[in-house]
């Protein structure tokens, strides 16, 4: 089990620092996430947003941290957004759909990290 170690605003901590993207922007940098960037409270916050999945219009509610995520990947493999929705969509099984689409985007980054260990 991996701890997450959260400073405390009151203990001097700063705020939590947790798997922010170097830039914020969603920007992917070569290092990958970054514990020591400050956590962004806007990047939490979830925003509904509608996509045509399999010819069928279809709402769906993700945390802007993972839409940013979802589009840098979808451009990064020449894709639009949609489209790798749909092929998740279709792979989910009785998942729901914003479910899968953050538990298949945490494997993408883990994948990354596997395929570029850090430097010694």
């Amino acid at each position: 089990m991996r701890k997450v170690i959260a400073h405390s605003r009151m203990a001097g901590g700063g705020g939590a620092e947790i798997g922010a993207r170097p830039g914020g922007d969603g920007a992917r940098g070569a290092e990958g996430w970054s514990v020591t960037a400050p956590f962004d409270p806007a990047l939490a916050l979830p925003k509904k947003r509608s996509l045509a999945i399999a010819g069928h219009r279809t709402s769906i509610t993700l945390e802007d941290a993972f839409w940013r995520e979802l589009k840098a990947t979808a451009e990064e493999q020449g894709r639009t957004v949609a489209a790798l929705v749909a092929e998740i969509d279709a792979a989910r099984g009785p998942a729901g759909l914003s479910a899968a689409i953050r538990v298949w985007l945490l494997g993408q980054s883990k994948a990354r990290v596997v395929a570029s260990p850090p430097e010694a």
